[in-house]
């Protein structure tokens, strides 16, 4: 397979004034994580990191206004691929020993992944191409060699804890289900919630390995009554309340037995 070089390796758009979205257009979409910059008035918020293909802190130095908190909503290997390259690391207690040693599960070539689990995410409703990604970030890059670099969290965080920026607080919900350290940053004043991949507007992934359907369906019953105005997710656009009662509702309805 060949493969030409990319000439950057993300894109981003200006979601408002504090609020920047990250995305690594070259990766497959089953990897391609939405990567969240909060500009805070003392720190800014990263949330997720991405495949970490490329350095990510790098090509975002810019929108740094201040030092940088970088925040996992799970440790799946599609967001928190770049975590090492932060300073100021944050992971929920359930999932903070992964980061010791990375999830090393996934390979950037589907016949190198564990069959096992590539079934469980094609029967979710993803096909799986057979390269995660169309370019290489530089030239001389090893695709094979692709791996999740440990990352020791400087901070473990669960139910309840908060993350300030200073002018914006964000309380920690845990949301398992998808993976059983599945946590999301939510701000009650503004009625935003990060979700990670606890909700989002696609197939969700609820038969891999580590999930758990009715640890889902208690946290789909937990959104349902959430007050939010927006869900910044983990994957695809983001979306509104009626979005998320509705996608609630579905998943509710069809784990009812």
């Amino acid at each position: 397979m060949t493969f030409a070089i990319a000439e950057r390796w993300f894109e981003r758009k200006r979601i408002d004034d504090d609020i920047t979205l990250i995305w690594e257009p070259h990766v497959d979409p089953l990897g391609r994580c939405n990567i969240w910059h909060v500009r805070g008035s003392e720190t800014d918020l990263l949330v997720d990191t991405g495949m970490g293909i490329a350095e990510l802190k790098p090509a975002i130095a810019d929108l740094f206004g201040h030092g940088v908190i970088a925040f996992a909503t799970h440790t799946h290997f599609d967001h928190v691929g770049s975590l090492h390259e932060f300073e100021h690391r944050i992971v929920s207690r359930h999932e903070a020993p992964i980061m010791e040693d990375g999830d090393q599960r996934f390979s950037l070539y589907r016949e190198d992944m564990d069959p096992a689990t590539v079934k469980c995410i094609e029967d979710s409703g993803y096909k799986i191409a057979d390269c995660l990604i169309d370019a290489l970030p530089r030239q001389g890059y090893d695709a094979r060699a692709y791996h999740v670099e440990p990352a020791r969290p400087t901070r473990v965080v669960e139910e309840g804890d908060e993350v300030s920026i200073g002018n914006r607080r964000f309380e920690v919900m845990e949301l398992p289900g998808h993976s059983p350290g599945s946590i999301g940053l939510w701000e009650k004043a503004m009625g935003t919630l990060f979700s990670g991949d606890a909700a989002y507007d696609g197939p969700l992934l609820d038969m891999l390995p580590e999930s758990d359907i009715a640890a889902y369906c208690r946290t789909m019953e937990r959104l349902l009554d959430l007050p939010v105005t927006v869900v910044h997710a983990g994957h695809d656009p983001s979306f509104g309340r009626d979005k998320l009662v509705a996608m609630c509702r579905d998943y509710l309805d069809k784990h009812a037995a």
